[in-house]
């Protein structure tokens, strides 16, 4: 890789112990992010069926039956089933937890309490343990019980109502609170670490899907709470609080996003029309963004995505095609970036799914461990811990563990 970016496969968090105890996305994503960067992650998993990662795919998207949603976030990680409602299951858990460095969760908190697994439980028997949770609206929140689901707290945080323009609300294209609160986790993780590493005490570290959901609105909440009261644009503007041309405009082909440009610098580059010189003046910006968003519109209809782009980067204006997931993939900055993990399953057969976003001159994230079958690494895992092989086979046999 160029820039100073080496090959080979990141040690960063290489010696650091992990045991994920959780489902969906948060949990799993943000052990991944850990395993991309070295770290030994063992996942724990309901011995019958495993968990709803591995039986649901958004789109109905399998892998010759193999789940694309779990392929994305369960690689670089090792597999133990076990049955945490038995004695025995939830014994393999907590010696499992006594040697870690960092436990990852994103169950409900009541359920962690009663299988004995929550933080209290665990720090009594490994006090420097570093004990990160993901929960919908907080551990203490009077809203502790209810589920805490993507849409659900787009709904409940003001992005549906903010996103789009006047109208129904608007979900974002994508599971973004998850995905959010997943990167703030594994940094959790981090800081909590370091501090141990200085400090040698363990601490609990918690995320909410609430707070990530408003962290991504920062730059909104920020306004409401500081004197405006931000409306959704009944136009093609593209926030509640940017000034104009800040936007979509429809082309030919389809639309091109104008982002923080002057509009004298698109006017000159559109040949200076008469239709925009009664808003040229930067304080008029934001009083009349849907006056200038009508002006705009009709002067760039008649151009192709990629004549306007050209035209207006030749220019200095800020500017980008609106691209398809297709045309995001074959763009040429993508493809620089290699941002794309890529492995061979042995059910599932060649897979492709985001990479680590994050580069370091020390090394690249690899794949090291495709995405395991329930349970592939019971045995070995169990081993470490001293079990012989007298006792695996027994708990094996009660169907404790798979």
């Amino acid at each position: 890789m160029s820039d100073g970016f080496q090959n080979g496969r990141l040690k960063l968090l290489d010696g650091v112990k992990i045991v994920s105890l959780s489902a969906f996305l948060i949990g799993p994503a943000a052990a991944q992010y850990l395993a991309d960067m070295g770290a030994d992650v063992v996942k724990v998993e309901e011995p019958s069926r495993g968990p709803h990662e591995r039986h649901w795919s958004g789109a109905d998207t399998y892998l010759n039956g193999v789940s694309a949603f779990f392929l994305m976030s369960n690689r670089n990680v090792r597999s133990v089933a076990v049955d945490l409602k038995t004695e025995e299951g939830r014994a393999i858990a907590i010696d499992l937890c006594r040697r870690a460095d960092a436990v990852i969760t994103n169950f409900r908190p009541p359920v962690m309490e009663r299988l004995g697994l929550d933080y209290e439980s665990l720090r009594a028997e490994n006090p420097s343990l570093v004990y990160a949770c993901a929960t919908g609206y907080g551990s203490d929140s009077p809203y502790r019980d209810l589920p805490g689901q993507d849409l659900l707290l787009q709904a409940m945080m003001g992005m549906a109502a903010s996103t789009g323009t006047d109208g129904p609300p608007v979900a974002a294209g994508s599971a973004v609170v998850d995905q959010h609160a997943a990167a703030l986790l594994a940094m959790g993780v981090l800081a909590a670490l370091f501090h141990r590493a200085l400090t040698g005490e363990g601490q609990r570290v918690e995320v909410t899907m609430a707070q990530s959901a408003i962290d991504l609105q920062a730059e909104a909440y920020t306004y409401q709470m500081n004197g405006n009261d931000l409306r959704r644009p009944d136009h093609g503007l593209a926030t509640t609080f940017h000034e104009a041309p800040y936007g979509f405009y429809e082309v030919t082909d389809g639309y091109v996003a104008l982002s923080i440009s002057p509009l004298a610098l698109i006017s000159e580059a559109l040949g200076d029309p008469e239709q925009l010189e009664p808003y040229l003046d930067p304080a008029l910006r934001f009083s009349e963004r849907a006056a200038i968003y009508d002006a705009l519109s009709p002067l760039v209809a008649d151009y192709s995505k990629e004549e306007l782009v050209s035209l207006l980067r030749e220019h200095g204006v800020w500017c980008a095609p609106v691209n398809s997931f297709e045309d995001a993939i074959a763009d040429p900055a993508v493809m620089h970036l290699s941002p794309f993990a890529e492995f061979a399953h042995e059910e599932a057969g060649q897979v492709r799914v985001p990479g680590l976003p994050l580069r370091f001159s020390s090394g690249a994230a690899e794949v090291t461990r495709v995405p395991p079958d329930l349970g592939e690494h019971t045995d070995e895992v169990l081993e470490s811990l001293g079990y012989d092989e007298d006792r695996v086979a027994a708990l094996r046999g009660e169907g404790v563990i798979r």
